[in-house]
């Protein structure tokens, strides 16, 4: 077989997303790789937080200046200095560069200073909470906080979420500090001026203003950027250190957080900055303060885009060509999709009646879910649309979601082309479907099932596509039998239904 059908396993599985899969994140702090109407939180002394609404956020009274909006905002914006112990491999020969450390080489520890920013959101009885992107402070062992008037204190991390970007802050000030009003960032329009706030490169209680330039942008999806929000985006000067500070509208309020830059290879500021919109990040805060971190629904899908050149064939074989939704390639063994009947070819075009676009509208919808809530799925299956409804579970650690032994089917099947068939060698007038992808340590891979298999019967039923073979297995009660082709030779192979 030549490499080309490799290749198109390699695009199936580059664009497949496991739902929510995690990436590093890279923001703004220094030194270190980098995300309901207006509410302030006030959090009384031993009870729960309370969120209060403000007024909606706005343009500027006439004749209020951005040396009015400063003086009300400087005062509770903080600069975040964090200190990180990491370790390496000390190196003990110049052949190391070339070759890497040997394995019973010493381990040396040393310190990775970071900085950013931060806003200080509530102050109740004798603690203080900051607002902050978590990727300023990641696992810093020494987080340092210094206010505006040059009080300095250590702080705590007592909350964070790398897939949304925020952290939360405790401090102790010992006296009373100010605390920041946030404002309404869907009352935010195009044009609407802004002024960020933070510790650019150390310059510490830098404002910058600009416009709102653009609402709702997003990172796209296996970026770096977190995928679970829009973001507002600013012409407002922000650069590395400006993470977590604030950007504000004229009335002073809180309009969001300053995450990350875009279109520079140096790291410095080109116009496109783009903050965490404060509504967002509302209830984060409160699971934060409550829970110590962000629950998220959890479906127990893999999915991926139906617009993606690299899948057209397969979408054209499943009638999906050029529509709006996501495609479930694998569903996980006892989790939720499974449980209530999704399974692998579904088309999910809709969620509690909001259209889902592509993979990265799915993984924002159920992101919005929290475990236990119920939620109706729009689905398009065999070419006809049914409704499903499915309770989220709450999804475990990374490393137990990413494991491939509990995906099923553990494969990935392509329609059977002219070109494809031409690859793998298959004679003409043979119909089915080719295997380009089997999952490791799935049922799939447990039965024996080899990338390039061509199958031609599920069950004593002849397959001519995709569409049928998603059909067969979706439908199979008990157990899955394939008749295959591999290497010009006839085999059966049975693994068992879902």
């Amino acid at each position: 077989m030549k490499w080309n059908i490799w290749k198109v396993a390699f695009f199936v599985l580059s664009a497949a997303v496991v739902l929510f899969g995690a990436g590093l994140i890279v923001g703004l702090n220094q030194g270190e790789p980098g995300p309901e109407p207006s509410e302030r939180l006030a959090r009384d002394s031993g009870s729960p937080p309370v969120l209060h609404r403000n007024s909606p956020s706005g343009s500027a009274p006439e004749g209020e200046s951005f040396a009015e909006v400063a003086d009300v905002v400087l005062p509770v914006v903080v600069e975040v200095s964090v200190m990180e112990t990491v370790q390496q491999q000390d190196p003990q020969s110049p052949f190391d560069f070339f070759f890497g450390p040997g394995p019973d080489q010493d381990q040396r520890e040393f310190e990775r200073p970071g900085l950013g920013s931060g806003v200080i959101i509530e102050s109740a009885g004798t603690s203080a909470y900051i607002l902050t992107n978590n990727h300023v402070v990641g696992d810093a062992d020494d987080i340092e906080i210094s206010l505006y008037d040059g009080r300095q204190y250590q702080a705590e991390k007592i909350g964070g979420d790398q897939r949304m970007d925020i952290a939360v802050l405790e401090f102790n000030p010992g006296s009373e500090v100010p605390v920041a009003q946030l404002g309404d960032s869907d009352g935010l329009r195009v044009g609407d001026w802004v002024m960020a706030v933070g510790n650019p490169f150390g310059f510490e209680s830098t404002v910058t203003a600009g416009i709102v330039s653009a609402v709702g942008r997003r990172g796209g999806p296996g970026g770096q950027i977190p995928e679970l929000t829009d973001f507002i985006q600013t012409d407002a000067a922000i650069n590395p250190g400006n993470s977590g500070g604030a950007l504000v509208d004229m009335n002073g309020e809180v309009v969001g957080i300053n995450t990350w830059i875009a279109g520079t290879q140096t790291g410095g500021n080109v116009g496109l900055g783009f903050a965490i919109p404060i509504n967002t990040a509302a209830d984060a805060v409160t699971q934060l303060l409550e829970e110590g971190e962000i629950q998220y629904g959890w479906l127990g899908v893999s999915i991926t885009d139906a617009d993606a050149d690299a899948h057209r064939p397969l979408v054209e074989d499943l009638g999906i060509a050029d529509e709006e939704g996501s495609l479930v390639l694998q569903v996980y063994q006892d989790g939720p999709a499974a449980d209530a009947g999704l399974r692998p070819g579904d088309f999910v075009t809709e969620v509690d009646g909001r259209p889902i676009e592509d993979t990265v509208e799915l993984q924002r919808a159920i992101g919005m879910l929290g475990p236990g809530e119920t939620a109706e799925f729009r689905v398009v299956r065999a070419e006809e649309e049914q409704s499903l409804t499915v309770t989220l579970d709450r999804r475990a650690p990374e490393d137990e979601v990413a494991q491939t032994d509990a995906l099923w089917p553990g494969l990935v099947a392509w329609p059977l082309t002219d070109e494809v068939r031409d690859q793998a060698g298959v004679e003409t007038g043979t119909d089915g479907v080719v295997i380009v992808e089997v999952m490791r340590d799935s049922v799939a891979a447990a039965a024996g099932l080899r990338p390039g298999d061509v199958v031609t019967e599920i069950n004593g039923n002849s397959i001519s596509g995709a569409l049928e073979f998603y059909n067969e297995i979706a439908d199979a009660p008990r157990q899955i039998e394939l008749e295959l082709l591999r290497n010009g030779r006839e085999l059966s192979v049975v693994f068992p239904a879902l």
